[in-house]
């Protein structure tokens, strides 16, 4: 399974990004994907997921409104679009999968199995 993020860059306060994690190896309908991130001296934070099979999707509170996960299963992607970046948005950006993962654990790292690169989205003030 592998697990590709890409879309971050450098960015202003207000302006938008769209971020992408394209996976293979997978039968990527049955997945649960998850976007975490990591900022430098704080730990990996919770963004957002959204089922394989299901409409079920979650937001962290700080993602509510500005941040929207979707998902194309023929292209075996998920896009994080998030809309009035700020400052403290500032991390990579990770995204993780799994198969197995039950919907109350869809916010919880550790109950992705598989991880990938991340991509950095720095947002100046």
């Amino acid at each position: 399974v592998q697990l590709q993020a890409s879309g971050g860059g450098l960015v202003q306060a207000g302006d938008s990004l769209r971020l992408s994690c394209a996976a293979s190896g997978l039968r990527f309908r049955d997945y649960t994907v998850g976007w975490f991130r990591e900022a430098p001296g704080k730990e990996r934070e919770f963004v957002a997921s959204i089922k394989g099979n299901s409409p079920s999707i979650r937001y962290a509170d700080s993602a509510k409104g500005r941040f929207a996960i979707s998902r194309d299963n023929s292209k075996s992607t998920v896009t994080l679009q998030m809309n009035s970046l700020k400052p403290e948005d500032t991390a990579v950006y990770v995204c993780a999968a799994s198969r197995t993962i039950i919907t109350s654990s869809m916010t919880s790292g550790p109950a992705y199995d598989y991880w990938g690169q991340g991509t950095l989205v720095t947002v100046s003030s």
